[in-house]
């Protein structure tokens, strides 16, 4: 009888996480919708763009796997011909879940009415230029990035940019991951852009997610303590020549976005899911809706009511104080990106170190962690933290094929 009770309620339990787990997915998934929403206004010829055809009229641009983590922003695996891509898709509304602060903006009921009928490829520039500014700053090379978001909106490279065209593209640079992507275009960091109808863009895929750890279904996942989890993360990386080019594609992306080309970005959840490697192991942003305009932040940040430094937060990592005189959360963030990458790496690289670059890796990385404020106060001391753990690991692994 004992048993019998056992069986039942290994059978009830086991039902009800299939029927949660099945609701949280239905909820959550949403690409079909995704999908109807965006052919239909391709269809009404309200949106254009290089993957419009491929998705809603030849079929030949599948949605996959679902990776949504948050239902207003879905993340499918996919097949374009013989590509293999991520797709990406903004969703209008996401009712039953409370998404807290975010930067990316939310879309409204009335989409795609910008830039209006009538709008000039000139004055189409000039209002690309305007919002870049206002993104990142006034840099001086920003016709260079409004050149180059001219010819990504020429979808179908006639020469020419429709409206529906225009439309699409002013959707996408609206977008954290999509701005990203175009600052650091020339960079090995951030996965290319294959295609783009409406705000669904479909990017390269990245062979390797999370950045360490294994991805186990489930139904097994819900079994395995926090403790135990962690401990398998660091069972299945790679060989350590490879997880310190890895870990140096890291620290090369934290320089790329500090007082880069086109201003400087935080980064705002530096945690392993938020990245991957590809064959030759260098390392690839799988999720840029965290690394936002330092600029577009602190405007944003300042604005916040407050109580305690707690409530001043965005994303995993990015934490400033709260002026209790006024209530108002200030804008600087209270640690520089290298030392969050320091801490993602630091176990990490140090598990399974050379004993002759341990000891001074464990040191260098410390001393990371430790640095406090903004990079603005402490450039000297940043860029040499930064130096000095590039070089220890290149000295280690320069002379080997891993290199």
């Amino acid at each position: 009888m004992k048993y019998l009770f056992f069986s039942w309620l290994a059978v009830f339990v086991g039902s009800w996480i299939v029927y949660v787990e099945y609701s949280s997915y239905t909820e959550l998934c949403r690409g079909h919708d995704c999908k109807n929403s965006i052919c239909d206004k391709y269809r009404k010829g309200v949106i254009d763009g290089s993957a419009c055809s491929s998705l809603c009229e030849k079929d030949t641009l599948y949605l996959g796997k679902c990776f949504t983590a948050k239902p207003n922003s879905q993340v499918y695996s996919g097949s374009w011909g013989d590509l293999e891509g991520v797709i990406k898709c903004q969703m209008e509304e996401a009712p039953h879940y409370d998404l807290g602060n975010e930067m990316e903006p939310r879309k409204e009921a009335v989409a795609f009415n910008k830039p209006t009928k009538g709008t000039s490829v000139e004055k189409f520039r000039e209002m690309i230029l305007n919002h870049l500014k206002a993104k990142v700053g006034d840099q001086a090379n920003l016709a260079d990035l409004a050149t180059q978001v001219l010819s990504i909106a020429d979808a179908n490279k006639d020469g020419h940019i429709s409206l529906p065209e225009a439309r699409s593209t002013w959707a996408l640079l609206q977008l954290n991951e999509f701005l990203l992507a175009l600052v650091l275009q020339d960079r090995e960091h951030t996965p290319k852009l294959l295609g783009f109808c409406g705000d669904l863009y479909v990017m390269e895929k990245v062979p390797y997610s999370p950045l360490y750890g294994i991805s186990l279904p489930w139904i097994i996942e819900v079994w395995i303590p926090t403790g135990l989890r962690r401990s398998m993360d660091q069972w299945f990386t790679p060989s350590w020549p490879h997880k310190a080019k890895i870990s140096i594609g890291l620290l090369e992306l934290v320089e790329d976005v500090f007082h880069g080309t086109f201003g400087s970005f935080l980064m705002c959840d530096v945690s392993a899911t938020s990245f991957g490697y590809n064959d030759r192991h260098d390392l690839k942003v799988m999720d840029a809706r965290y690394i936002v305009p330092e600029a577009i932040f602190q405007e944003d940040i300042r604005q916040q009511r407050c109580d305690v430094d707690e409530d001043c937060v965005y994303g995993a990592d990015c934490l400033t104080s709260c002026d209790l005189t006024k209530h108002r959360c200030t804008p600087e963030v209270s640690r520089p990106n290298l030392a969050k990458a320091c801490e993602a790496l630091k176990d990490y690289i140090l598990r399974g170190a050379p004993s002759d670059v341990s000891e001074e890796l464990e040191k260098q990385l410390y001393a990371c962690i430790a640095l406090k404020g903004s990079t603005e106060q402490m450039e000297i001391e940043h860029s040499l933290i930064l130096n000095n753990l590039k070089t220890l690991l290149w000295k280690k692994i320069s002379h080997t094929k891993d290199s």
